[in-house]
């Protein structure tokens, strides 16, 4: 049997987070009735002209930087000739030969722990088109144009990507760098951001590539590692019966989890590039890009090795925690007012991130504050909660119960008993209430005597709630020690 060797490459949409369009003054806000935010240059009316949001420039700048690229000093718009019904003016606006964006990388982190360098060919400036809308108008598809002339960067990678998970880790790593330069919100389920999907198959060892199809808009990292995985299969299945594969565009549908063709894929001279009339070049200098470089917050790979570096967290929970600038800010947060990073990686990955996924919430809209976080685990590391009854005190803010962590200890009865002479007592009590299990206990070899102490903690943590485990325990093996 033929072995294949997979080829992929990615075309990410990023919205850019200006408050207006790239050539008009009309807002870029989500959520807006249809129709009501496209303006007359946004539908390129007669007798209009575009004028550059200098923002998207910076924006964009600031991404090309962030990924060590080339950036353009001089870059130019171009036209794009197509006809689509959410594109009424017949073209797009956008960059060809002389991007703002060149040639640049990211590292990608594998599953096997190996990072792999993913070149990106460029990065260019163009506006969005508007959204066809297939619901809600008797089975006919209505054109929302409020989307038309939002800035995006286009980025394009190199065919380097060999499997979808690879793919999939590209376009999580380029979510994470947008996210936290603040250049784009990232939200998937809006179409912020957006991937089209480049895949082809070529027998293993050949260079030539074979014939590529591009599925289009997949708009959850989950989607872009299925879709490519079913592209992949339907390809092989096609090659390996002796057929072709067309070049064309296509849909994924992931209920039925596969790819349907959409249309006949075109080539760049199909689309008649020239430079656009009514815009000059962009120049920009050495200056305004060392301006915008004096900018760049800490990236994701920077944070991550000062996780691992400075506060001895492992590879794979810094790379977790440095993936989401919120989730990192809300982790450091709590984790300064113990010092134990390590305590606050636990609770951050744990019982925080699973009130994130049962509720279906960002880090943001958690009713929990860093700093509330923070006090609890201040108050399991000086013995006053012990885990379980921190656990009550997280759900009980999480529930609304109350905002104030040491009045919910209070009102919930929580805080841990530490006083060894009052365990004592405690335990003394329970040893005389349960002859029997002393007798047990006594009765043991001693190198099973561990497991045989747990029915004694679990009756002295019943006697009295809140008692320090650790206090018990060592107040049992004295007592028992003495029987």
């Amino acid at each position: 049997m033929m072995e294949w060797e997979v080829v992929i490459g990615l075309e990410i949409h990023a919205q850019l987070a200006t408050k207006s369009k790239i050539f008009s003054g009309a807002s870029t806000a989500y959520g807006a009735e249809a129709n009501t935010q496209a303006c007359a240059v946004d539908l390129g009316l007669p007798g209009v002209l575009p004028v550059f949001n200098e923002e998207a420039l910076r924006m964009a700048v600031k991404f090309g930087l962030a990924i060590d690229a080339e950036i353009g000093l001089k870059s130019v718009f171009d036209r794009k000739n197509y006809f689509y019904p959410d594109s009424p003016k017949g073209y797009q606006t956008t960059q060809l030969h002389h991007p703002i964006v060149g040639i640049g990388h990211i590292d990608i982190e594998l599953d096997d722990g190996e990072t792999r360098r993913i070149n990106v060919t460029r990065a260019h400036l163009e506006e969005d088109a508007g959204k066809s809308v297939h619901e809600g108008f008797s089975g006919m598809s209505g054109i929302d144009l409020n989307r038309a002339g939002t800035p995006l960067i286009e980025i394009v990678s190199e065919p380097e990507l060999r499997t979808a998970k690879e793919a999939a880790a590209y376009f999580k790593k380029m979510h994470s760098i947008v996210t936290y330069l603040g250049v784009c919100d990232g939200d998937l389920s809006q179409g912020s951001m957006r991937c089209d999907c480049n895949v082809s198959l070529r027998p293993k060892g050949q260079e030539e590539f074979g014939t590529r199809t591009e599925i289009k808009n997949v708009n959850s990292f989950r989607n872009v590692e299925r879709a490519i995985n079913a592209e992949i299969e339907r390809q092989m299945d096609i090659l390996e019966d002796g057929g072709v594969i067309l070049q064309e565009t296509r849909l994924y549908d992931a209920d039925k989890n596969e790819t349907r063709a959409m249309r006949s894929k075109e080539v760049e001279n199909d689309y008649r590039y020239f430079p656009c009339p009514d815009l000059l070049p962009v120049i920009i200098d050495q200056d305004y890009v060392d301006a915008v470089k004096a900018t760049l917050p800490e990236l994701p790979d920077a944070k991550k090795a000062r996780f691992e570096n400075d506060h001895g967290l492992s590879a794979t929970d810094a790379a977790v925690l440095a993936a989401n600038r919120d989730l990192a800010d809300f982790f450091e947060t709590a984790a300064t007012s113990t010092g134990d990073y390590k305590l606050a990686a636990n609770w951050v990955q744990g019982d925080v991130s699973a009130a994130l996924n049962r509720l279906e919430i960002g880090i943001n809209e958690l009713s929990i504050s860093a700093e509330q976080l923070g006090r609890i685990l201040q108050l399991i590391k000086d013995n006053t909660l012990n885990n379980g009854g921190a656990k009550e005190v997280f759900n009980a803010l999480l529930d609304g119960k109350g905002d104030d962590v040491d009045g919910l200890i209070d009102s919930l009865g929580l805080k841990q008993v530490s006083d060894t002479g009052a365990i004592e007592e405690i335990v003394a009590q329970v040893l005389a209430d349960n002859p029997k299990l002393v007798e047990g206990y006594l009765a043991t070899p001693e190198e099973k005597r561990g497991k045989a102490m747990g029915p004694f903690i679990g009756l002295t943590r019943k006697a009295a709630k809140g008692v320090n485990p650790q206090v018990v325990m060592e107040v049992l093996k004295k007592k028992l020690e003495e029987l």
